[in-house]
């Protein structure tokens, strides 16, 4: 009788996923796994490493667009889809675990799960978040998204909402899609104007928010106007 034993390093990433869990797979065995099939001349992991080796790292993919995938020798546009709906599965499972009665306790905390989420936006984004008296999320709303001809939202859109919901509490982020975070006069003033119809309305006015892909300004922890 004699047994036999498998080299690791000769299974196939689905015969190593099955065997020893996502974890110890590589970068380029995991998308090897999503794209399935590779061509004649190059094989399925071949053409991940392909793939991979053009970028800095494996947060870059997510940048690349559909036309970028699909001029990558072995991508056509299924397999560029196919990628595409992967990430944004990815995202959309983060965002979600980070809302599952998420308490708010720090602004870092939360400028730094915004700066994934809009950080890399072309357009400006404004989001509230409408929290009860535990700081614990109620709803979480788009209110508005930049176009050429409207670029502010206005307090009775935000405000509306936290009536609706009846917040206690409430948090404004936008994203500068420049990458700069320093506040403009017109942030200033936007977050003024929306600090007194809070007042007015017996509604905590916690922070507001701007984030850059890299780094964000919260006027809470940087000026004396909330």
């Amino acid at each position: 009788m004699y047994q036999i034993q498998y080299v690791e390093e000769a299974m196939q990433p689905r015969e190593r996923l099955e065997l020893n869990g996502p974890e110890v797979l590589s970068n380029q065995e995991l998308l090897a796994i999503i794209l399935r099939t590779g061509s004649q001349k190059c094989p399925v992991l071949s053409l991940a490493n392909d793939i991979i080796s053009q970028l800095d790292s494996i947060a870059d993919l997510r940048d690349l667009s559909l036309q970028e995938l699909q001029s990558i020798k072995g991508i056509g546009r299924v397999k560029s889809l196919e990628i595409k709906a992967m990430l944004e599965i990815a995202r959309r499972i983060n965002q979600v675990e980070y809302r599952k009665k998420e308490q708010i306790l720090s602004s870092e905390k939360l400028a730094r799960q915004m700066m994934l989420e809009l950080g890399d936006k072309k357009q400006e984004h404004l989001v509230t978040l409408y929290l009860d008296t535990q700081n614990r999320i109620i709803e979480k709303k788009t209110i508005f998204i930049g176009s050429v001809r409207r670029s502010v939202a206005e307090p009775r859109e935000i405000l509306h909402y936290a009536c609706k919901t009846m917040a206690t509490s409430m948090i404004v982020i936008h994203n500068h899609p420049s990458g700069s975070t320093h506040p403009s006069e017109s942030d200033l003033d936007f977050t003024e104007k929306i600090k007194r119809s809070c007042d007015d309305l017996g509604i905590v006015f916690l922070d507001h928010i701007i984030v850059g892909r890299f780094g964000y300004y919260s006027f809470r922890e940087e000026t004396d106007v909330l």
